[in-house]
């Protein structure tokens, strides 16, 4: 009910025409011409555009209608030449096309209302159209004249000397489309045109303002029941009313990204669940020392399940955590330069992240050389996380955090085993040479030494074991008691114990054998003055040696039963992936030497087979010692024998010479399907 001083009106809402009901603005017509003056001729519309062209008279005898213009129209567009076709057939511009476009893409707001007796009865509307004029006649009129001139040019040839023109017809054969290009063809102008056009028009029948069909269609603006059940809408407090009569406008936005700094405040940020919350942090902020991402989750935030989560979404760089590069790239997306898919882009961006663990500065130049990516994409990994020096190349942006690796050695030591892990696969991928490898000698801001040699490293096992030494004599007591029946062992004194030491020269430990590049003192966090290791070279204190050749044991085991033959680069890779799986704290985690390896593999029943590589091979030393599994226990290790012998006298053997050889060998005809069964 609207209500005031004086009076007040009942307000209905009428459904009847609900959905249905348009409101047509039509362009203002002459004084002289009224509203009846105008005939409707025909009318249609496209219901999903919401489109209407009408099709109406004009009255030729008004004395505003300028006869002569409208003979001069009807002659341009339609000819001297009278047919069907013809747009004005009474040689006279007679009628007049109007075409609608929307006025308002939100009508919610707008009704039609009818007042009867004291009642207001509100519709609606559906869509409001304003109606302008049409001059497709006019294009028809151009073409109707090109066509003329067409004809008078090709007669002046003579019939004789007409003859057939040849073209050349050039034929394409369309290629797959993909997904990407689908969608781009689907939101192009073109083709919302053609689907526009391809929408059939449904014809209207018009009726005059008196007749009787449309003084039935108008009963329709009334409520068909005025009982308040059926307009439960109107049963709302006033404020309501008026806001569903004029609801206030809601602009669309457009989707921003998910940052904290434009979406979401620290407050609401720190409603999310911890995980969500590291990760917007990391994707946004990019690299940030772990004391400033705990200062950022609050007071009271448990720092192992930060560590636990921020594993998942960073690697450490320099002590540092640099957000990873399949977060900041997610799958399906490509880069905005050049297009290149998210597994290139990440791939490129683990190279520099991995050459930044092996020290301060990189040269953008030698990254794009090795990546192969445009300058635009490498410009963007190195901005992540670095800054740019003039003559000197691009600097990581942080200080080494010392700190957080003095009090988490073991985060610092997985991080380690999975940046081994990742430059395996990027020299497979890049073909990297020794110069990539190899950490160039640039000049340092940071006191610590670049390069640990294995001297170093065993004065710091020693001085480990004299500050442990108590530690060591808790042990010996144990095992002393364990071991009263032997007799050797209950007489066996505390000074008599000795550090076992090897020569440096002989084995070193395996995170520097295989990777000459990540021995230095800026190894993904791991330096010198702070490694986890308590032992050296493999030889471990107390009674922790059994437990170790155990993991180890079962380790190479269970990974030549899966493999049969692998060579000790490889070997060394899946162990590292195996130590990156495991938690912190893991007896394997004291330091296992190549040799300690290689002898494993020999104590587990694997042989060392000398293939005779060619001497101008390019692969590197651990890469040329080949181990197999020499019995495995199934039907097949006679075969395998005899191929292992093989090819321990050429690298290169044909097929048909393995399967003879093996026939022989083996006293039986060996078919094609068995031999391709040993050879996998």
């Amino acid at each position: 009910k609207v209500a005031s001083l004086a009076f007040q009106i009942d307000v209905f809402l009428a459904r009847s025409l609900l959905e249905k009901l348009y409101l047509f603005q039509y362009p203002i017509r002459p004084a002289s011409m009224t509203y009846d003056d105008v005939t409707h001729l025909s009318a249609k519309i496209k219901p999903k555009q919401q489109k209407v062209e009408l099709e109406m008279a004009i009255d030729t005898l008004n004395p505003n209608y300028c006869r002569s213009k409208g003979e001069q129209i009807a002659l341009n567009v339609d000819g001297t030449c009278t047919d069907e076709t013809n747009t004005y057939s009474s040689k006279l511009m007679d009628k007049q096309t109007f075409c609608s476009s929307q006025a308002a893409s939100n009508v919610s707001r707008y009704a039609a209302a009818v007042y009867r007796k004291g009642e207001l009865h509100l519709t609606p509307l559906h869509g409001i159209l304003q109606l302008r004029p049409s001059f497709t006649y006019l294009d028809k009129a151009d073409a109707k004249h090109r066509e003329r001139e067409a004809a008078n040019e090709g007669g002046d040839s003579s019939q004789d000397e007409a003859e057939d023109d040849v073209k050349q017809i050039t034929v394409r054969f369309s290629r797959p489309e993909t997904e990407q290009a689908r969608q781009r063809r689907v939101q192009s102008y073109e083709f919302l045109q053609k689907r526009q056009a391809e929408e059939h028009w449904v014809h209207l029948h018009y009726y005059g303002l008196k007749d009787s069909r449309s003084e039935h269609e108008r009963q329709y603006l009334f409520s068909q029941a005025h009982g308040l059940a059926e307009n439960t809408e109107l049963i709302k407090s006033p404020s309501e009313y008026l806001m569903m009569l004029m609801p206030p406008s809601v602009e669309e936005e457009n989707d921003k990204p998910v940052a904290p700094s434009n979406v979401l405040s620290m407050a609401q940020l720190r409603t999310l669940p911890l995980a969500d919350q590291i990760k917007i942090l990391m994707k946004n902020v990019k690299v940030m020392p772990f004391a400033n991402l705990m200062s950022l989750l609050g007071s009271g935030t448990d720092s192992t399940a930060v560590l636990r989560c921020i594993q998942q979404v960073a690697m450490l760089v320099q002590g540092n955590w640099v957000v990873k590069s399949d977060v900041l790239y997610p799958k399906d997306t490509s880069s905005p330069h050049s297009g290149v898919p998210a597994e290139v882009l990440c791939r490129g961006r683990d190279f520099v992240m991995w050459k930044f663990t092996q020290g301060r500065w990189v040269v953008r130049k030698e990254v794009a050389a090795v990546t192969k990516l445009c300058p635009e994409d490498v410009k963007d990994f190195l901005e992540h996380m670095s800054v740019a020096r003039i003559n000197k190349g691009w600097e990581f942006m942080l200080p080494y955090d010392e700190d957080f690796v003095k009090k988490h050695p073991d985060i610092v030591q997985r991080q380690h085993m999975l940046w081994m892990g990742i430059q395996a696969k990027l020299e497979k991928v890049y073909n990297l040479l020794k110069e990539h490898l190899t950490p160039k000698k640039q000049e340092t801001q940071s006191g610590h030494p670049l390069v640990v040699s294995g001297e170093q490293r065993v004065n710091m096992a020693k001085a480990r074991v004299k500050q442990n030494y108590g530690q060591l004599e808790k042990e010996f007591q144990k095992q002393k008691a364990e071991l009263k029946s032997n007799d050797a062992a209950a007489k066996m004194d505390i000074s008599n114990i000795r550090i076992k030491e090897e020569p440096v020269s002989d084995e070193e430990p395996m995170d520097t054998s295989a990777y000459e590049g990540m021995n230095n003192g800026v190894v993904n966090g791991l330096h010198a003055e702070e490694d986890s290791m308590d032992a050296l070279n493999g030889h471990l204190p107390g009674g922790c040696g059994d437990r170790v050749a155990q993991e180890l044991k079962a380790f190479v085991s269970s990974t030549f039963k899966k493999q049969f033959v692998l060579t000790l680069s490889e070997l060394k890779r899946l162990f590292n992936l195996h130590l990156a799986s495991l938690p912190p704290g893991h007896t394997l985690f004291s330091g296992i030497s190549d040799k300690m390896l290689q002898d494993m593999v020999l104590d587990t029943g694997c042989k060392q087979i000398l293939v005779p590589f060619p001497p101008q091979t390019a692969a590197s030393p651990d890469e040329l010692k080949v181990y197999a599994l020499w019995e495995a226990g199934d039907t097949y290790d006679q075969h395998r024998q005899v191929l292992l012998e093989i090819f321990s006298k050429n690298y290169r053997v044909r097929r048909n010479v393995i399967q003879n050889q093996l026939s022989q060998e083996c006293g039986e005809d060996v078919n094609k399907q068995e031999v391709d069964r040993v050879l996998k």
